[in-house]
């Protein structure tokens, strides 16, 4: 029998349950209702402890998956924000890709237009220089005209003169 005032130390598991039945037999067997309450109460007791051990379980098991849960959802928001990075990235890139390649059709257009103007000149010039050749020469085609037809006229005064020498005005 057991002393309440000193309490026993019960174990749990199938040991602590075939302990607290063998009282509660011997309880019954031998009148004792109050070993028998005792038995039943360390049947109740391990099979609380059991109870409390598959709660401590389980809420273990829910620890750990809302901690897998919380590691997934932290790697998602880290994977978003590395997907928004390079993003970010590949836009910065393609906008300098943009402007470089605009910077340098603005260039091959300026140095065009630079051509184009260089060969404009280079064609006025050109005209220039020929129509000065061509004025040049009617020129000294017109002098040798002149020369012709001065000469020309004093052939023609030196005729009239020796035909009428008196008509000398």
């Amino acid at each position: 029998m057991t002393n309440p005032d000193n309490p026993e130390r019960t174990r749990g598991g199938l040991a602590g349950k075939l302990a607290g039945r063998a009282k509660q037999a011997a309880g019954a067997v031998l009148g004792d209702r109050e070993l028998a309450r005792e038995g039943r109460l360390q049947q109740a007791q391990v099979d609380a402890e059991a109870d409390a051990q598959r709660a401590a379980a389980r809420a273990e098991q829910a620890e750990s998956e809302a901690e897998l849960e919380a590691a997934r959802h932290e790697n998602e928001v880290e994977r978003e924000r590395l997907r928004n990075e390079l993003a970010a990235k590949e836009r910065d890139e393609a906008i300098e890709r943009d402007r470089r390649e605009a910077e340098q059709k603005a260039q091959a257009d300026a140095a065009r237009r630079e051509q184009q103007a260089a060969a404009e000149r280079r064609m006025k010039e050109a005209t220039a220089a020929h129509m000065e050749q061509a004025a040049a020469v009617e020129r000294a085609d017109a002098a040798k005209t002149a020369a012709t037809l001065r000469r020309q006229a004093e052939r023609a005064e030196a005729t009239a003169d020796a035909i009428d020498p008196e008509d000398r005005s």
